[in-house]
């Protein structure tokens, strides 16, 4: 059982953190949570955010702190502490609203969470983990008990905006389909975009890129290092030189990507089965470092075989490899922008097919229609240019999404 002089120590850790964080700039999925639900899990990559927004979540609506409770479970006091008694006592001293941090350190995760929202009727649960969490297939089932939201990285519109450059509005799809002339204009008359659109596809996409500017994409890598090696063990019972496989595939599908994945190729040069290989990429892909682009909605074919594999963001490409190639860097930052929002996937004619409806080409300055010119709702996103026409849009307009 947790004492007072316990819960004491774990409180003050709470208030520091609550007293170093800024309420200025939030996240686009700040205001979209309903923060009233009972239960809410909020699942995203390393280095997305997630602490930080709930740290202000708190300081922004409990002006009596007492009623709530923050909590980080890869603390090292959680070796030593009982979970479950830390909420129960938290509970019986006036806490109305519980905040758990990187759940997925916890080995019976489910189980716990389960526990405490049987348990204590009352209590409401936020809680964070990684974006490897397999919710839908819990042990616990609670996928019926909770509302689940994901944290994508920065889009273009709020690395401008985190960076303090432009406060630029969200736009929709439509929006950009019918307006993108004013809004691209709107936006030029304050910026030029394409040299700031270089350096997010660069530096832009994680939140913490704030705050390491030089040392950046080295920090990156040691990101990629802890999800495969920490983050993923913890969600999957998988064996350390399996992980050593995943890490290489990850370095193999970045000199390669876009690629149209040769399994047995796969295997041959990570010298494992078919079965791992399909299984690390989903493990990767659950992990948000690669991307997979399929034909089909949850085809048989597309769980035995992605039919396309991107690297998952643009970041991660210049941390990988040193040799970027451009047109690979345009059809990432799409996919990775679109995918937020809409449904992608990989069209027989052209680049990529939104939501079942709009066929996009994606390429520089001078790219035409040739491709996709009979296609009805076709449009292409091009790079290198300020300003689009008709169904000519300009590839940077698509980071003002979310």
């Amino acid at each position: 059982m947790i004492n007072n002089e316990d819960f004491l120590e774990l409180y003050s850790i709470y208030i520091d953190n609550i007293n170093n964080v800024n309420l200025k700039y939030k996240r686009y999925l700040y205001d979209n949570i309903n923060w009233d639900a009972r239960l809410i899990c909020i699942r995203g990559a390393k280095g997305t955010g997630k602490t930080t927004m709930i740290l202000q979540y708190i300081k922004e609506h409990f002006p009596d702190i007492n009623k709530a409770l923050y909590i980080s479970l890869d603390d090292f006091h959680f070796q030593l502490y009982n979970i479950y008694d830390v909420a129960e006592y938290a509970y019986n001293h006036g806490v109305e609203s519980l905040f758990i941090d990187e759940i997925h350190y916890h080995k019976n995760w489910e189980q716990l969470i389960k526990n405490i929202y049987d348990r204590f009727k009352k209590l409401k649960i936020v809680y964070t983990g990684s974006s490897i969490l397999q919710i839908d297939k819990s042990t616990a089932d609670l996928s019926r008990r909770q509302t689940v939201y994901d944290l994508a990285g920065f889009s273009l519109r709020e690395y401008l905006y985190f960076n303090h450059i432009i406060d630029f509005q969200v736009c929709t799809l439509e929006d950009l389909l019918n307006n993108h002339i004013d809004i691209s204009m709107s936006i030029c008359k304050q910026i030029k975009p394409l040299l700031l659109f270089d350096n997010y596809l660069k530096n832009g996409y994680y939140p913490f890129s704030l705050e390491t500017k030089q040392d950046y994409l080295k920090q990156l890598l040691n990101v990629i290092n802890t999800i495969i090696f920490q983050d993923i063990p913890l969600v999957d019972d998988i064996s350390f030189s399996t992980l050593q496989k995943a890490r290489k595939l990850l370095m193999i599908l970045a000199k390669q990507v876009p690629l149209e994945p040769n399994i047995s190729m796969l295997c041959r040069e990570i010298e494992t089965t078919r079965e791992v290989v399909i299984k690390l990429l989903f493990l990767l892909q659950k992990a948000n470092l690669i991307m997979l682009l399929n034909k089909e909605i949850n085809s048989y074919k597309s769980i035995s075989k992605p039919d396309k594999i991107y690297i998952d963001n643009t970041n991660l490409m210049y941390a990988i490899t040193t040799n970027v190639n451009k047109g690979t860097l345009r059809e990432t930052f799409f996919l990775n922008q679109l995918s937020v929002k809409h449904q992608l996937l990989y069209p027989k004619k052209g680049d990529f097919l939104i939501d079942d409806k709009f066929t996009v080409e994606v390429g520089g300055n001078g790219k035409t229609f040739k491709q996709i010119k009979d296609l009805p709702n076709s449009l292409l996103a091009v790079d290198d240019i300020e300003h689009g026409l008709k169904n000519t849009i300009p590839l940077y307009l698509f980071g003002f999404l979310y």
